[in-house]
């Protein structure tokens, strides 16, 4: 394994560890544009930090890989013979990986200089901490709702619905799944951290397991944080480390397939961890509503698409309207 490292001066407290600090593992599906973007960024992001990086690709037709090769011969491509999904892509380079943080991190991101060491020094001074996250940035500079979420829950998807968390931000009852009544510049223990930058501490990580793979794409870090808090350990936003998210690049290119699987994790999130807590009618009315909700996406997606035909084609690693509408919410 061939490993990045700087010659300054380190922050961290833990120095007698014999192999790379941080493992980082990044699930690839045609975007090669916005993965030697994202790949190139983080060369300049270590600071002190002994790093290993694989990149996973999902049998990509866009010479992602051969990009990843010929640009980045640092990095360990490991190729899958189909798209296997997110959590079974990340799944496979995390049972490789020998840091003792991993990052899950997405292609269509892009991380500033130096951002990594001062939250692998947090982790360290904070051993209770299993899992941290960034504030998620889009590249127009709104923040990425979904870098500091609430579980869901019936409650706040009612909310959601009547869009009541929009209209009262500031309330910690109807904004506590989007975290809206919190200032997203500071620092606070949340529910869940975005999949798009995790990064986890390895021993908390070996006492949890990997990610669930029944989650094709979507709710797998709801999930995966999910098991970290009935475990006891905490999940920590950083909200003064940055990163740049390009949402949705990889579901823009099977945008209502993807709609699809993001309706299903919500139906598997609450089968997996919710039902027992409520009566049989909630449960029948979430899964009412969850497959009212598909079906309405999917109309909407289709018109936009009928729509579109008629405009200048969208390069396929811009995020389009239909895969940021099918990930907006995650």
């Amino acid at each position: 394994m061939t490993t990045f490292t700087d010659n300054s001066s380190s922050v961290l407290s833990s120095t007698d560890h014999s192999g790379p600090d941080l493992s980082i593992v990044v699930a690839s599906f045609n975007v090669a544009d916005l993965l030697r973007e994202c790949l190139a960024s983080l060369r300049g992001a270590f600071g002190a930090l002994k790093v290993e990086v694989y990149v996973v690709d999902n049998d990509s037709i866009d010479g992602s890989p051969e990009l990843v090769e010929r640009e980045f011969p640092e990095v360990s491509l490991l190729r899958n013979a189909e798209n296997v999904g997110f959590a079974r892509a990340n799944n496979r380079a995390i049972r490789e990986a020998t840091g003792r943080y991993l990052l899950l991190l997405n292609p269509d991101t892009r991380i500033p200089p130096r951002t990594l060491e001062p939250m692998i020094a947090f982790l360290d001074e904070h051993p209770d901490v299993a899992v941290a996250g960034p504030r998620v940035e889009r590249p127009d500079g709104r923040l990425d709702e979904a870098c500091r979420r609430g579980f869901p829950t019936p409650a706040t998807a009612i909310g959601r619905v009547l869009g009541l968390d929009k209209v009262f931000p500031r309330n910690r009852f109807f904004g506590r799944y989007r975290q809206t009544y919190r200032d997203p510049a500071e620092r606070y223990e949340v529910d869940s951290v975005v999949g798009a930058f995790m990064l986890l501490r390895r021993a908390a990580l070996d006492e949890v397991g990997v990610l669930d793979e029944k989650f094709f794409m979507f709710g797998e870090d709801l999930d995966w944080c999910y098991r970290f808090k009935m475990n006891d350990w905490k999940v920590m936003y950083l909200g003064d480390q940055r990163i740049v998210h390009h949402k949705g690049a990889s579901a823009n290119t099977a945008p209502h397939r993807m709609n699809w699987h993001f309706h299903k994790s919500m139906v598997l999130f609450h089968r997996k961890h919710l039902v027992q807590r409520y009566p049989f009618f909630v449960n029948w009315l979430v899964y009412c509503g969850v497959g009212l909700r598909f079906a309405a996406k999917s109309v909407v997606m289709f018109a936009r698409r009928t729509r579109a035909r008629n405009a200048a084609p969208v390069p396929a690693s811009t995020p389009g309207p239909e895969s940021d509408e099918a990930v907006a919410e995650v």
